[in-house]
């Protein structure tokens, strides 16, 4: 064979070798790379080639999807009751992506989830019937939470403490998310994100704040756990008024009048007395406080509900002082309504704080269950007897103290009322907390809530934990209980 023929042919064969190589690397490694690609219009021309699975509330779907006039996206998302179940569901935008449930449960809505194939969808890449998402969601509760926030700037939360289901989650101000479901819905979109109280963010779980006197539960069980006190009724040595360790300054209380100077926890959680729980926190010294605060799920950077909670924090590195304003829920500490709901939660359940979850199971389009969440995970917190003196003390604060509004007729209920500082030298609107527990011992439902308003439009003098956040923690409540 001719020298030069010889070699062009070697050549070309190496040039076939090659594409070969090329081919078989980008079907075998890259074609799924490509495939999730976020370019790749071919995910979203699959994703709505066919009405989505729902997400169920008691039953029934809070979703749908219809028929559009476009080309190549055929079905696009519907919401029933959008604004009200906003918190929950997130929103699956033809144009914007997926959030929420609607995010995390993406491949078993569209049906595209390998677990719905059988063996030849699988070879032959044929999209199935989409799967549901059944969630712990009780309707009442995530009723009168909306209901009650109204147009109050805030967030609730509601969990069974015995089985961690979330009952309700609502979020204030809301949207519908069926106004950015579709291809054409820019303006809507952009007024979303031009709005400056945040409708977007989801209060419940992505917005921590300074949690104010509700964190005074928390120093309380460190007290208690480590044999600081032995008894909710001990008298404290705490005087009042109480300066900050190492300083000049005077930490007071909200009211002059109360007998908060050596008060056991029991009346300083009755009367809020911060000159009490500063010192507790100074005595403990700051790691012990963040082990008990970190034993109810604060700085937890992997709270899944299975949506990710943002992270509530204790600090660290501080000095005295600081540590001493934290007792009272200042300084840096920060906390989420879900985080809030848990340490109440905990406290309900004997010292033991259940898993929170919002969604039961996942199943496909025949009912078969393709992902369940136990009910009833749960770690220790506190020891039971820490847990039943708490309550008691909880039980105190409702019946005679600072949360009278969550009053239940025929029911225990306890809770803790707080009011946190907000802006420099606190210029802004105080936050106003509430988190509880309910019990009905003649059903043996429980519920325990925690509820923030940020700005509900009152006057400075008249923002409370018991006047803006307990009433819409108390019908929240009755709404479980009732259930």
């Amino acid at each position: 064979m001719n020298k030069t023929i010889r070699r062009a042919s070697v050549f070309c064969l190496l040039m076939v070798l090659a594409l070969l190589v090329r081919a078989t690397w980008v079907q075998a490694y890259e074609a799924r790379a490509l495939a999730d690609d976020e370019h790749n219009r071919r995910n979203t021309i699959a994703q709505y080639a066919q009405p989505l699975g729902d997400i169920i509330v008691a039953g029934s779907p809070v979703t749908g999807s219809k028929e559009t006039d476009g080309d190549d996206l055929r079905y696009k998302r519907t919401y029933t009751q959008g604004e009200l179940y906003a918190a929950v569901t997130g929103y699956s935008s033809q144009a914007y992506g997926a959030t929420q449930l609607e995010g995390i449960y993406s491949d078993v809505l569209d049906g595209t989830d390998d677990r719905l194939k059988n063996p030849t969808d699988l070879l032959t890449g044929e999209q199935t019937s989409p799967g549901d998402v059944l969630t712990t969601i009780d309707p009442d509760v995530q009723k009168a939470a909306f209901e009650a926030l109204g147009d109050d700037r805030g967030a609730a939360v509601a969990m069974d403490p015995g089985t961690g289901r979330i009952l309700g989650m609502a979020s204030s101000p809301s949207y519908d998310p069926s106004d950015i479901s579709g291809t054409n819905d820019g303006d809507a979109w952009q007024k979303l994100l031009d709005d400056k109280t945040k409708p977007l963010v989801n209060r419940a779980l992505r917005q921590p704040l300074p949690p104010g006197s509700t964190f005074k539960l928390v120093v309380a069980s460190a007290a208690l756990e480590n044999g600081l006190y032995g008894s909710v009724d001990e008298p404290t040595d705490s005087p009042d008024p109480y300066t900050l360790p190492n300083t000049n300054t005077v930490l007071s209380n909200e009211n002059p009048s109360a007998p908060c100077e050596n008060a056991t926890l029991r009346t300083a959680l009755q009367y809020s007395c911060n000159n009490v729980f500063a010192k507790v926190a100074a005595d403990l010294g700051q790691d012990k406080l963040k082990a008990m605060a970190d034993a109810f799920g604060f700085d937890t950077e992997k709270l899944d509900v299975p949506v990710r909670a943002s992270q509530s924090v204790y600090p660290t590195g501080m000095d005295k002082a600081q540590t001493a304003l934290t007792g009272i829920g200042q300084f840096e500490v920060t906390a989420t309504p879900m985080q809030m709901a848990m340490v109440s939660a905990a406290l309900s359940n004997g010292g033991e704080l259940a898993s929170p979850h919002m969604v039961a199971k996942v199943t496909d389009a025949d009912g078969s269950t393709l992902q369940a969440y136990p009910d009833g995970d749960t770690e220790r917190v506190v020891k039971e007897s820490t847990a039943e003196q708490l309550r008691s003390a909880m039980v105190t604060v409702v019946e005679k103290g600072t949360g009278s509004n969550a009053k239940i007729d025929g029911a225990e209920v306890g809770g803790k009322t707080g009011t946190a500082q907000n802006g420099v030298d606190n210029s802004n609107t105080p936050y106003a907390w509430f988190t509880s527990y309910a019990k009905d011992e003649s059903t043996g439902k429980q519920v325990a809530v925690a509820v923030v308003v940020e700005d509900s439009g009152a006057a400075r003098s008249e923002v409370s934990g018991n006047g803006l956040a307990a009433p819409i923690a108390q019908k929240m409540m009755k709404a479980a209980l009732k259930g």
